[in-house]
């Protein structure tokens, strides 16, 4: 429903679930970390559309009858900060970039990129690079 941790990490966990096995029963094996975009929702009610993938090295496109699709990322400046713990606690993080971009005069242009560089069982030893795309 929204871009808070409480609603993005009750759904982005099942999705990665669901990821894995069905890259498996694809022949396709992960070459990198995952990574979790966003968008905002079809209804301009406030919702966010959430993407859950991993890097692969497969050609673009569907992946047989998986309902996954392999897409390529474009590539964009961003302004990066690295998140140590649990996602449920990002937001002082987010925050900390948010006055960087707006210090140095920049504009974000959407939402961060989570790039998943470290995820042992203990999720408070996460590690996270948030990359928010900037305006120009």
């Amino acid at each position: 429903p929204g871009y808070q941790p409480q609603d993005i990490s009750p759904v982005v966990g099942p999705l990665y679930e669901k990821l894995f096995p069905l890259l498996a029963t694809a022949g396709v094996r992960p070459t990198g970390p995952g990574i979790a975009r966003y968008e905002d929702g079809p209804d301009g009610d406030g919702s966010v559309v959430v993407y859950a993938g991993v890097t692969v090295d497969a050609p673009a496109g569907p992946l047989g009858d998986t309902g996954v699709t392999v897409v390529e990322l474009p590539a964009f400046e961003a302004a990066t900060i690295v998140h140590r713990g649990s996602m449920d606690h990002v937001l002082a993080t987010e925050q900390i970039l948010a006055r960087w971009i707006e210090d140095h005069g920049r504009r974000p242009a959407g939402y961060s990129r989570e790039v998943s560089l470290e995820c042992p069982e203990d999720r408070e030893m996460w590690v996270t690079e948030l990359q928010l795309p900037l305006v120009g």
